[in-house]
């Protein structure tokens, strides 16, 4: 899947997980592109297209924007944390975006845009009505109305929201990667009352962001990214463990996971980390399937499988961890 010859694309966010997929697909195709973020790339190989830069600063952020001239932007820069206190903690989604959709409403030569949104726009389970049919469940949520809200109030070019669901794969962190070392230690626990969701290989979310990027179709539409099979929770644990050729995860009653979600409540409050917490276990056990009709039809079937991508991010782990064990 390519974007048309002597395309400039400018990546937000290119230092995170999935920005570093993109960025890594988009130099494989020889692409003149440059990542804006304030945290250097995970991957040394990148450094020479990062710019630093915090889309909350808007004088830095236009001269940057100015200077390259993109065609194309994919922006994916926010924080995505759920730790924050208030919305202005969040000001990455609010200001950062507003300062963003003002720089690129000057640009000339830009002929699309993808913006990430998240699924959290709608707590899980929500049965919006439409796309603007909101109901955040937390700081973070609200946040990415905001993102979305601003998009379409404030911006003068052809863009594209994407709503990310659960997307894992290499360079993952939380809480994502956080499930598979849990698995691969034999430290997760499982109960018939784990959800049913929709989560999303990071490579076929990169292949539908690239997909929407281009087609004309997609303008001023709102797009969710991920696999179009949902995954049980427990299904894909035993998937992990029989891969790494370890025993399947222990099956228990729910109300041991309520005990320990409880304890995990209680340490939490006073700043002890703890695993499990309320609001952990009504994620896992909340079912979350995410239709995907209007993406598939615009992209066609996902590329890779959830066994396949189960089997490349388990390579991927043992590479990560040997390389960082030097």
């Amino acid at each position: 899947m390519k974007i048309e010859n002597n395309s400039k694309i400018l990546v937000t966010g290119g230092s995170g997980f999935i920005g570093t997929n993109l960025m890594e697909y988009l130099l494989a195709q020889d692409y003149e592109v440059i990542n804006i973020d304030f945290t250097p790339p995970k991957r040394k190989d990148h450094d020479d297209y990062w710019q630093d830069c915090d889309i909350r600063e808007f004088e830095k952020l236009n001269a940057i924007v100015a200077d390259f001239n993109p065609t194309h932007v994919i922006h994916l820069a926010a924080r995505t944390d759920l730790n924050g206190q208030s919305l202005e903690d969040y000001n990455s989604n609010t200001l950062g975006v507003h300062n963003l959709v003002k720089s690129l409403n000057q640009l000339t030569l830009l002929k699309s845009v993808v913006i990430a949104s998240s699924m959290l726009v709608c707590r899980l389970g929500y049965q919006y009505k439409d796309m603007e049919d909101y109901d955040p469940p937390n700081f973070y949520g609200e946040s990415k109305v905001q993102t979305e809200k601003i998009t379409r109030a404030e911006a003068k070019f052809k863009w594209v929201l994407v709503r990310p669901t659960s997307i894992w794969g290499p360079w993952f962190g939380e809480p994502y990667r956080n499930f598979f070392d849990i698995v691969l230690a034999q430290r997760f626990f499982t109960s018939k009352r784990f959800a049913v969701k929709t989560y999303g290989y990071v490579s076929n979310a990169i292949e539908q962001i690239i997909a929407l990027l281009q087609d004309a179709q997609a303008k001023g539409g709102t797009y969710y990214l991920g696999d179009y099979l949902p995954t049980p929770i427990t299904a894909w644990a035993y998937e992990i463990a029989e891969m790494a050729d370890i025993k399947k995860p222990i099956l228990f009653p729910y109300f041991i996971f309520k005990t320990a979600a409880l304890v995990g409540d209680l340490l939490n409050s006073i700043g002890i980390p703890f695993v499990m917490s309320s609001f952990r276990l009504k994620n896992m056990t909340t079912n979350n399937v995410v239709h995907l009709g209007d993406t598939q039809a615009i992209v066609g079937n996902n590329s890779v499988s959830r066994l396949k991508g189960t089997r490349i991010t388990l390579d991927w782990l043992i590479k990560y961890k040997s390389e960082n064990r030097k």
